[in-house]
């Protein structure tokens, strides 16, 4: 048997009723240069379920390695999630930062390299779980440690790199670096609670007081930035590795920020917050037939005719910066710029939401005015609208479709899922293609429903329950879309216990990661066999 064996919003109950709803177009037209070209398969792995021996998954040499291991599997796209500072349910889609790095993904190896660690320093870290993540454990161990390699790297870095540095500095200081280092002082300096509830005049960025922390905590601000810097000069590494392989690199962007977030406390203009940074309308999704009360995320709403008034550049910056990192970004909930469900900010459920417009066509076209063609795919999964599906098509953005969704839905059949799209087996936010199909403790559907369910997939892919991990990657594959791209979970034939997250959930989520001895020759072999039989190789 072939070995080789899940959000893309956190709206998973609007992308069940795909199963329901009309589809979509199949075949718009988006630009050729947004997806790699030709037709070919990826996989989709955040960066903290990679394998290695610091407890997470890091950008240094155990990423360059699975480059290595998605070339011999002729895989030619790896899609991770947003990069950014985790807070509290160590949840990427709600980054502390929309600009910053992760400081948890610096690869440790390379602190060594460096001499900015040595091997005696880090070897608490070896003793944390190799097959999971434990955050609570993780972050004060590592936090210390880098705060070490931070203050070395100030006494003794070369002229190259600390040139670099500068260079760095120069570039990204004024446009957000200094606000987030301010930001994470004072979210430690007050216990880690959100900013509006911090003592007044750091809420109002009173500039006296802004003033005496950048002279008392001098130190601690050049740490932060130097941390930032050594994310970036690794991820550029990792970034030029993946390149000189083949490799596309697919990132990941939240429409919505987070209100604790240094975005929102350096930029409440664009919010729709008051000076206390209390908005009056949050962000959510109506109700549907999977939940009866909608769902209440929270996120503040933008004030989109304020950024009109700057021409969106808060939003080109943003686009500018994912795109230093990735070569292609996916936008959560694509439908909330054609219209966005507002619910008053005291409401306890999404049930007296409204929707309200977005800003449509103008935020693509200043977009695209500024940086070129736009390197976008949109997740317009779930109830989308006409209008929704037609702003899309008139920018050219690739959609996606997702086979877990799909198979289930009266008459599908694979030959409609159209070139211009990615084809998906399941994302973070699924159970993995074996949990899915047989039913795990976690799951929405009734026994029925999973009935139902195994029998439709077995219709569509003409497989065997036993391979109904191979079958439904084999049918992704087979589709007419530029990209097709499945779970490492699914590659490897994992079940439910592999899940990455339950949506609506708060602990236990973004913990899972593969083990180097998952990887194995056959493991690659296999799904290079795959891979070829689909005409989707590198070489191809």
């Amino acid at each position: 048997m072939l070995s080789i064996s899940v959000s893309t919003t956190r709206n998973v109950a609007n992308k069940a009723l795909t199963m329901t709803t009309q589809r979509r177009p199949t075949d718009p037209t988006p630009s050729e240069n947004t997806l790699p070209a030709g037709r070919r398969a990826g996989v989709s792995l955040h960066i903290t379920s990679l394998p290695g021996p610091y407890g997470i998954g890091e950008i240094g040499p155990e990423a360059r390695k699975f480059v290595d291991t998605l070339r011999r599997m002729e895989l030619a796209v790896w899609q991770f999630l947003p990069t950014g500072p985790t807070a509290y349910g160590d949840s990427p889609y709600q980054p502390l930062s929309s600009f910053a790095g992760n400081e948890m993904f610096i690869s440790i190896a390379e602190l060594i390299d460096m001499q900015l660690l040595t091997d005696g320093e880090v070897d608490e870290l070896t003793t944390l779980p190799a097959h999971s993540v434990d955050f609570g454990a993780l972050i004060p161990i590592k936090t210390r440690l880098l705060k070490i390699a931070a203050h070395r790297f100030i006494e003794s870095a070369d002229k190259d790199l600390f040139g670099s540095y500068s260079e760095f500095i120069a570039e990204n200081d004024d446009r957000w670096l200094h606000d987030y280092a301010l930001f994470r002082i004072l979210k430690t300096r007050h216990g880690e609670r959100p900013w509006p509830e911090w003592n007044s005049r750091y809420v109002h960025r009173d500039p006296e007081a802004l003033a005496q922390l950048e002279a008392s905590d001098a130190d601690e601000i050049r740490t932060i930035k130097v941390l930032q810097f050594l994310f970036h000069y690794q991820w550029h590494k990792l970034r030029d590795y993946a390149h000189a392989n083949g490799i596309t690199l697919f990132g990941d962007m939240p429409i919505y920020i987070a209100l604790d977030s240094s975005d929102a406390w350096a930029n409440r203009e664009i919010l729709s917050i008051d000076a206390d940074g209390r908005p009056d309308r949050v962000a959510g999704v109506p109700p549907d037939y999977f939940s009866e009360d909608g769902q209440l995320w929270g996120n503040p709403l933008y004030d989109w005719e304020k950024h009109a008034q700057t021409g969106y550049r808060w939003w080109i910056d943003r686009l500018r910066a994912s795109a230093e990192l990735a070569d292609i970004v996916r936008i959560d909930h694509f439908r909330g710029f054609e219209a966005y469900w507002s619910v008053p900010a005291n409401s306890d459920t999404a049930r007296d939401g409204r929707w309200e417009p977005g800003p449509v066509d103008a935020i693509f076209d200043a977009m695209r005015d500024a940086l070129g063609a736009l390197p976008i795919v949109a997740e317009d999964l779930g109830v989308i609208t006409p209008a929704v599906e037609a702003l899309r098509d008139r920018h050219h953005i690739p959609g996606m479709r997702v086979l877990q969704f799909d198979v289930c839905d009266e008459g599908f059949e694979l030959s409609e899922i159209g070139r211009h799209s990615v084809c998906y087996t399941g994302t973070h936010d699924n159970d993995t293609t074996i949990g899915w199909f047989h039913g795990s403790p976690d799951d929405i559907r009734s026994d029925d429903e999973i009935r139902q369910t195994r029998q439709a997939v077995l219709q569509v892919t003409g497989g065997t329950p036993d391979t109904i991990h191979i079958d439904l990657i084999q049918a992704a594959l087979s589709t007419d879309a530029r990209l097709a791209i499945a779970p490492m979970q699914d590659y490897l034939g994992l079940g439910s216990e592999a899940r990455f997250n339950i949506p609506g959930t708060a602990g236990g989520n973004w913990r899972w990661r593969v083990l180097e001895t998952q990887l194995t020759p056959k493991l690659c072999d296999n799904v290079a066999s795959l891979v070829r039989a689909s005409g989707r190789q590198l070489s191809h």
